[in-house]
């Protein structure tokens, strides 16, 4: 189809209308499309992969499993946590990065099935406080609307 506009301007418009008044407005939508957006660089979707497959691991493990450099996998495992997908914590000397539980669900919508690590255990904590709004429990995508 060479041109996607329609050559007749109609309008549905009951059906327009309440789709329009379900749809969030924008500002509820940036925080979603900033995780979207943390997982739509390969980097980042590999820290994430690498952090759900091997639990918590610090900066420089994360460096080596991915084979990237420590102030790169740094800069990139702090955008996973500016976003809620993952979170940090000091040990000692080391920096210690897991994957959030939102950010393991967000793994699985994008078709990575939920991982239990290669000990057998998920780094997921049950006690974790859900991002602000999204749901707390598992991701219920059955009414999702997708442009």
């Amino acid at each position: 189809m060479e041109d996607e506009t329609c050559d007749l301007l109609c309008l549905d418009l009951p059906h327009a209308e309440a789709v329009r008044t379900a749809l969030p407005p924008v500002s509820d939508l940036e925080g979603a499309a900033a995780r979207a957006k943390a997982l739509g660089d390969p980097t980042r979707l590999r820290i994430a992969l690498a952090l759900a497959t091997g639990g918590p691991m610090c900066g420089c493990d994360l460096a080596w499993v991915t084979g990237l450099a420590a102030n790169l996998v740094s800069h990139h495992a702090r955008v996973l946590r500016s976003c809620g997908l993952a979170s940090s914590r000091r040990d000692g000397k080391l920096v210690v990065y897991r994957l959030t539980a939102l950010g393991h669900e967000l793994l699985a919508v994008l078709g990575f099935p939920r991982v239990h690590g290669i000990h057998g255990v998920t780094d997921t904590v049950a006690t974790e406080q859900p991002v602000k709004g999204w749901p707390a429990g598992p991701l219920d995508l059955a009414g999702a609307v997708v442009a």
